[in-house]
């Protein structure tokens, strides 16, 4: 009789329910040293790596759910992860968290940019901080698309996707009222798909004989 391979590791769920100042205070640190784009990795690698209160597909299930949302992706993932952690008070926490250190920064920069917005360094920093932005933007897809971008019809709606809003200047909603539906359509359940998932994450693997 040979054995069974093992089955594929996930990140280990929370022992117990996940204190509130726990996640208030995990997201207040990712608030205050995440810039830009860059946030969605910031909350990956808290999220999934470091905490371990996810894993890469429900990670990557909040993610989407959180770019159809009008609003921040940033915020509106910590409302979805709180209130999976401990509910409604946890939404409240995560998204207070998320929040806060941004808003209080935002204020502070505001003020210094309208007393100072046309000295010459100022412009320099702002040149110097679009470039860091599109580095994290890039960090992010490289990170996110490895997993999301693994067959024809993925990379087929992300050419679409692309071409109607960079080259034919198709706005946002409409895109997403055209493409959304098509995109749940071919990836709707079925029986086949979810059987594949479910081997794929160590589920249904029983020794052979």
């Amino acid at each position: 009789m040979s054995e069974a391979a093992p089955a594929p590791t996930a990140p280990a769920a929370p022992a117990g329910p996940v204190p509130l100042r726990e996640i208030f205070l995990t997201f207040l640190l990712i608030g205050a040293t995440s810039f830009g784009g860059g946030v969605v990795a910031y909350l990956r690698n808290s999220l999934v790596r470091a905490k371990k209160w996810l894993d890469e597909d429900q990670f990557l299930e909040a993610l989407e759910i959180s770019q159809t949302l009008p609003g921040l992706n940033a915020t509106n993932m910590s409302v979805i992860v709180g209130d999976r952690l401990r509910g409604p008070w946890g939404s409240v926490a995560a998204f207070l968290g998320m929040t806060l250190p941004g808003a209080a920064m935002m204020t502070a920069l505001g003020v210094m940019y309208a007393l100072h917005k046309d000295h010459a360094v100022v412009s320099s920093v702002l040149v110097g901080v679009g470039a860091a932005a599109v580095g994290l933007l890039a960090s992010v897809t490289i990170q996110v698309g490895r997993k999301q971008l693994e067959h024809v019809l993925d990379l087929s709606i992300v050419a679409a996707t692309v071409l109607m809003i960079s080259v034919f200047h198709i706005s946002m909603p409409i895109v997403l009222l055209v493409l959304g539906p098509i995109a749940v359509f071919i990836y709707r359940p079925h029986p086949k798909r979810i059987h594949l998932r479910r081997r794929h994450h160590g589920h249904d693997i029983k020794p052979a004989d």
